[in-house]
């Protein structure tokens, strides 16, 4: 294990010079907010394209806000591809309110699924608009009534299409800022390293021991007492007595003579 060592941090360049970490993150809580009001709106009006559309761009917000917050790069990569998509679906959301090309309200029903004569709740909503049931009408479907909106302000195409350009103002400047703080994030995880390296604290690999613990060896011999002490005593220095010689050890013999 090495001691002494010191890491610098995550991010040392902070992507928002003038803000911490966490209000970096809350930049992108304008696009939320947004979202979350279109998402309230369309439900009202049943608008079930632009319902699962707000969701999945919620979704992506969050990531980003969460890439944002714990500096993973991966995320805002992620939320800055999703923009592009977002920008595309708000791109054919003007075109189709205001009728561009061969797009028609009356005749398409993209944002309901074709499942209902629903419109935008702008429709009836509207600032200064006042809306006048159209009774015993022979344009009346099954289930159905029709109604009369005269007075408005400004027509709830008109509304939609703002909305939209508005989302798509935001998702611009969440691309570049995705782009940005992912650029600076990735910098910081190619230059991360151990201040100074291992060389300043003079480290050393720990060298490999053996497991082999080297012990003394006896050498018990059995002579006749008629030898006498020379003759243990030849033995004890490793003579050639014949018995008790030691060859090739790397620890001194101890011989001890026993008399039977």
């Amino acid at each position: 294990m090495v001691t002494g060592a010191t890491c610098s941090p995550r991010s040392s360049r902070n992507p928002c010079p003038s803000l911490s970490g966490d209000d970096c993150g809350l930049s992108l809580s304008l696009p939320q907010v947004a979202a979350l009001e279109r998402q309230i709106f369309d439900f009202l009006g049943y608008q079930w394209a632009p319902i699962l559309a707000n969701f999945l761009h919620i979704m992506a917000v969050i990531l980003g806000i969460f890439g944002t917050v714990q500096y993973r790069s991966r995320y805002l990569i992620l939320y800055a591809a999703w923009l592009v998509l977002w920008v595309g679906w708000n791109a054919f959301i003007i075109c189709f309110y205001l009728e561009v090309g061969q797009l028609s309200q009356d005749r398409d029903f993209i944002m309901t699924f074709n499942t209902s004569l629903h419109r935008s709740w702008w429709m009836e909503n509207g600032p200064g608009c006042l809306v006048t049931p159209v009774l015993n009408s022979r344009l009346a479907l099954e289930d159905h009534h029709v109604i009369s909106v005269t007075g408005c302000l400004l027509d709830y195409p008109y509304i939609e299409a703002l909305s939209s350009a508005l989302q798509i103002f935001l998702a611009l400047f969440g691309f570049v800022f995705a782009c940005y703080v992912s650029k600076v994030f990735l910098e910081e995880e190619d230059s991360f390293d151990f201040i100074g390296g291992f060389d300043s604290y003079g480290y050393q690999a720990p060298q490999k021991t053996s497991h082999l613990q080297l012990q003394p060896l006896y050498t018990w011999v059995t002579a006749p007492c008629w030898l006498g002490e020379a003759r243990a005593s030849g033995l004890r220095k490793g003579g050639d007595g014949g018995v008790g010689r030691a060859t090739g050890s790397l620890q001194p013999h101890t011989f001890e003579v026993h008399c039977p």
